[in-house]
């Protein structure tokens, strides 16, 4: 199966033009996309609903969204309900039994732009595995800041199994029960997205283990491995974009450490121009 995450940057290229129908492009044949900075009625990209374009052009695919940002319109009225939004989107061939969006910890801030970031959860059944799939946007602002988000998201990631679906417990004789599939939560999970942190980060540790003194990573067992480097790759290679005009990488697939031996392939795109991000392509054998 073949996975890609991308943040677009609202469909605004290198070129400094916003062209969805590029991105729809440079995503086609992925099985499982997630998508980082979609947006909804914005001036800056022509006032579109990005969910809704995605949901015309990619009909193959089941969606979730999940907004960090929401916002209300000036002017709009309460019959519209018009919202402004800006988040993170799941796509999946196969149906998306259930999903979850959960919020972020946020610094406030009266200097540097501090925005809400958020990841989307769905778990979905990949061919025989059931699997929990998160597209994931992390701060930009600092490792103080993105440091809480990594905790947040592991805490999620470890609790998901015990906390159950989004509706658990006994059904029968209950008008939830014929729109709930089975009240299993998988252990494994694949986390895609722009983490805004490089390899050499606090945070690019925490989420893959500490290196030991005696050789090696101290990988968590129910833990997450970097896909990039699972298949032979340098870590320090792999751009996927830049931090003051400095080529970096910020954009990764963890997958949960059980699947490690299942990943077959994971390459940057770096021919795409449709963002200020590459693509990154897994291929894991489920």
């Amino acid at each position: 199966m073949k996975f890609v995450t991308y943040n677009i940057q609202y469909g605004k290229g290198k070129d400094g033009k916003t062209d969805l129908d590029r991105i729809v492009g440079e995503i086609a044949g992925a099985d499982i996309i997630a998508l980082q900075e979609v947006e909804r009625l914005w001036p800056r990209s022509g006032n579109v609903d990005q969910v809704q374009f995605f949901a015309k052009h990619l009909t193959d695919y089941y969606q979730v969204f999940g907004p960090g940002v929401d916002l209300h319109i000036d002017g709009s009225t309460p019959a519209q309900n018009a919202r402004r939004q800006f988040g993170n989107m799941l796509l999946s061939r196969y149906p998306i039994l259930t999903s979850r969006h959960h919020l972020l910890p946020k610094y406030g801030s009266t200097g540097a732009l501090s925005v809400q970031r958020s990841t989307v959860e769905a778990t979905v059944q990949c061919a025989d595995h059931l699997m929990r799939l998160y597209s994931v946007h992390l701060t930009h602002l600092s490792s103080t800041t993105r440091l809480p988000q990594v905790d947040r998201l592991l805490d999620i990631h470890f609790d998901a199994p015990a906390e159950g679906t989004a509706i658990s417990g006994d059904l029968s004789n209950m008008d939830w029960a014929e729109s709930m599939g089975p009240q299993l939560v998988p252990y494994n999970a694949i986390m895609m997205g722009d983490f805004n942190f490089q390899p050499d980060s606090p945070e690019y540790e925490l989420m893959v283990g500490p290196m030991s003194d005696y050789g090696g990573r101290i990988a968590n067992p129910q833990g997450f491995v970097d896909a990039w480097s699972e298949v032979g790759h340098d870590i320090a290679t792999g751009i996927t974009s830049d931090v003051h005009d400095i080529p970096a990488r910020l954009d990764y697939c963890f997958v949960s450490n059980a699947l490690k031996h299942r990943i077959t392939s994971c390459v940057v795109d770096d021919q795409a121009t449709g963002s200020d991000h590459f693509p990154v392509w897994t291929e894991i054998d489920l």
